[in-house]
């Protein structure tokens, strides 16, 4: 999959979080800020929440498409296996697809792709997580308002790939339970 187009060279995606306390309404304000900006800035967001039990739920998602053709749907499952594998195992192991991620969820913990979960959506809590382009990065950060804090990790592309693959092997399964 060559993500090249005409000489140009494939974009620099970086995660970007922002966390937002118990606010869940600051978050999804921002979400809308988000998603009102150019559609090539955002290529994956969600709004997570986290309740005081650490269950974690995907209430909004949004962004174009995902590289190697995954739609939308799949862009939850694509967020969170780049922003902290682990949550995305827990979500998805009932739904029979562990193998895909369980690759991502090992990857992670060799090379620490993402943040620490704990750091940036602790129980009780709210959270975006987005991949930008990061030419836009500014873009991004300036509609972002509401939030406590935030960051943002560049994405290496063989982390990119990774969960791009390993989601496509299990991308209904996933949607489904990133949406569940």
């Amino acid at each position: 999959m060559s993500m090249e187009v005409k000489g140009m060279e494939a974009p620099n995606y970086v995660l970007y979080v922002a966390s937002y306390g118990d606010d869940a309404g600051a978050a999804a304000e921002d979400f809308e800020a988000i998603k009102a900006l150019d559609e090539t800035a955002v290529v994956a967001a969600v709004v997570m929440d986290r309740d005081a039990e650490g269950q974690v739920t995907v209430k909004e998602h949004g962004g174009g498409m995902v590289g190697g053709g995954a739609l939308v749907g799949g862009a939850g499952g694509f967020v969170v296996g780049l922003f902290a594998p682990p949550l995305l195992m827990a979500t998805v192991v009932g739904a029979g697809i562990g193998a895909g991620v369980g690759k991502i969820v090992k990857r992670h913990a060799e090379k620490e792709i993402g943040v620490e979960a704990e750091d940036w959506l602790p129980a009780g809590s709210s959270a975006i997580v987005a991949v930008v382009d990061d030419l836009y990065l500014d873009r991004v950060d300036n509609a972002v308002t509401k939030a406590v804090k935030k960051t943002h990790k560049a994405i290496d592309k063989g982390d990119y790939d990774a969960v791009v693959k390993a989601l496509s092997e299990g991308a209904d399964d996933i949607a489904k339970a990133v949406d569940s």
